[in-house]
């Protein structure tokens, strides 16, 4: 049960004057529904193709890590109605060994250009200045937000308050399941299919050390892998898994997001989470796993698949993706500023 938080509001410097308009901190689940609501509303405007559920959203908060939502959610109303809502957290970059300080947050539509975004941007930064303080002065320190190409609004607040765009990724889309190349694995590795705790947890491992060498890594905690098991995108049964004896050299894991799927009116599945560790690479592990993935994805009734890419990765990921059928369909930004 969440604890029981008196409403208090909060003033702050660069505050917007706008009638009724007044911040506080989340106050428990009972605000989850208005943040759902204003992520539904934002989507809209932003062209985010996304299908939330309040269970996803309750799941994702009861395991925040570097994150106390009680101090870290600044919540935005109108004479009592939600309009908006942010969040911070932190974390450290292990390849390029540096502090990271992450914000993002939702407006609106017909509350936006009121200089409310700007604010709570600004909010966080300070809040986050903060935390920064009460940790170790042993590495760079940095703000991190990202924002799609469809995120106007977003990238320009992000630009003028002196975020720079540091690395690009594509959302990627075969537009159909046909002629699926037949590419198998190399000699001595199988795939087979992941049947308990123990199969989960080795193929969570792998994927960590995969990405050990990928711009941005970030190590999973206990509280990610907790989160991990319990999403609804975490669907074994349509994973493509690639073993060498007992270990783990590679995966796709795939799902269906059925909500989505309904929402946008089409018959999509994701080869996403794609991991081959380095000893196995430039073998043709990744793309007979994607093969594989697609040709599930079509016996399951989808005609389409999608995925996201690191455009820059070392790896050649795009390329492999291209070859694949894969075409990009949208742009993300990831930018970031200088904590001082």
């Amino acid at each position: 049960m969440d604890p029981v938080y008196t409403k208090i509001l909060l003033e702050f410097p660069g505050m917007p004057v706008i009638p009724g308009l007044s911040f506080r901190l989340y106050q428990g689940e009972q605000d989850l529904p208005a943040m759902l609501e204003c992520i539904n509303a934002a989507k809209l405007v932003d062209q985010s193709e996304r299908a939330d559920t309040l269970e996803d959203i309750r799941k994702t908060y009861s395991h925040l890590v570097n994150c106390d939502p009680y101090r870290d959610v600044l919540i935005a109303e109108v004479d009592g109605r939600m309009v908006g809502y942010s969040r911070l957290s932190w974390t450290i970059d292990e390849f390029a060994k540096i502090r990271l300080y992450v914000s993002f947050g939702f407006i609106r539509p017909e509350r936006r250009r009121q200089g409310i975004g700007r604010a709570m941007l600004r909010w966080n930064e300070a809040s986050m200045r903060r935390i920064a303080a009460t940790h170790p002065d042993d590495m760079e320190r940095w703000f991190q937000s990202t924002a799609q190409d469809t995120e106007v609004e977003n990238e320009r607040l992000l630009q003028e308050e002196g975020y720079t765009a540091v690395r690009h990724g594509f959302s990627m889309v075969r537009p159909d399941l046909e002629n699926i190349p037949d590419m198998p694995l190399p000699a001595g590795l199988e795939v087979r299919p992941v049947l308990s705790r123990e199969d989960e947890r080795k193929v969570w491992e792998a994927d960590q050390e995969a990405f050990r060498d990928h711009w941005g890594f970030v190590a999973g905690t206990e509280e990610d892998y907790a989160l991990w098991l319990e999403q609804s995108t975490h669907q074994p049964a349509l994973w493509q898994i690639a073993w060498d004896g007992d270990q783990v050299v590679g995966g796709v894991q795939s799902f269906i997001n059925n909500n989505e799927n309904v929402e946008y009116r089409r018959l999509r599945g994701y080869t996403e989470d794609i991991f081959t560790r380095r000893e196995y690479r430039r073998r043709g592990v990744a793309h007979a796993l994607i093969a594989g993935s697609l040709r599930l994805l079509k016996e399951k009734g989808m005609t389409e698949a999608a995925l996201g890419v690191d455009t820059q990765n070392l790896s050649g990921a795009l390329r492999v993706y291209e070859s694949m059928g894969f075409r990009m369909v949208k742009r993300f930004t990831t930018y970031r500023k200088r904590m001082e």
